[in-house]
């Protein structure tokens, strides 16, 4: 009976090692290989296409219309400050984001008498704890260092970096890791 056993298992052992020197071993690769930047004509072509793409012509058609020119109205103003890295003076009129936004947390300010979205992110329990504190009217002090638009938001998103209230530093992104 024990020889039984100890053939079984010496044969099980053999099958096993047989089928997996037998499995062929192949790296894996990713379905996309990965992109180089475009430059100069190649962009141009490639923007050319997605213009003629459904969601290009949308794009295009909510550039030209009011509430389009009044998002990238809002967003040129801001353009001198992000780009110098000055402070902005801001209030803040919504605790909320738009409805069906995706953008993250983020609150509702105005800035010389235009209304962003101030971005920051997907929430993290402890990163953004102090900016919870933060009220409808109370003043605060931004630095960013982008500002963006889609047609689905009715005002311009501003990337928030620096977050000062009442003289002390309620937010601060962290630098990024590995990068510029």
């Amino acid at each position: 009976m024990k020889k039984a056993i100890y053939v079984l298992i010496l044969l099980l052992v053999v099958v096993s090692g047989l089928v997996f020197a037998n499995r062929e071993i192949q790296p894996k690769t990713s379905e996309k290989s990965p992109q180089k930047p475009l430059f100069g004509a190649e962009l141009t072509a490639a923007l050319k296409k997605w213009e003629s793409t459904p969601e290009g012509i949308n794009f295009k058609l909510w550039e030209e219309s009011p509430e389009g020119q009044k998002v990238l109205a809002g967003a040129a103003k801001l353009r001198s400050h992000i780009r110098d890295s000055t402070a902005m003076e801001a209030v803040v009129t919504s605790l909320s984001l738009p409805p069906d936004s995706r953008l993250g947390f983020g609150v509702m300010v105005r800035i010389n008498n235009d209304d962003y979205i101030l971005n920051f992110g997907s929430e993290k329990s402890d990163e953004f704890k102090q900016l919870h504190s933060l009220n409808v009217d109370d003043k605060i002090i931004i630095k960013s260092h982008a500002v963006s638009y889609a047609p689905k938001y009715s005002y311009p998103i501003v990337s928030g970096d620096y977050v000062e209230h009442d003289s002390k530093v309620i937010y601060k992104r962290a630098p990024r890791k590995g990068g510029c």
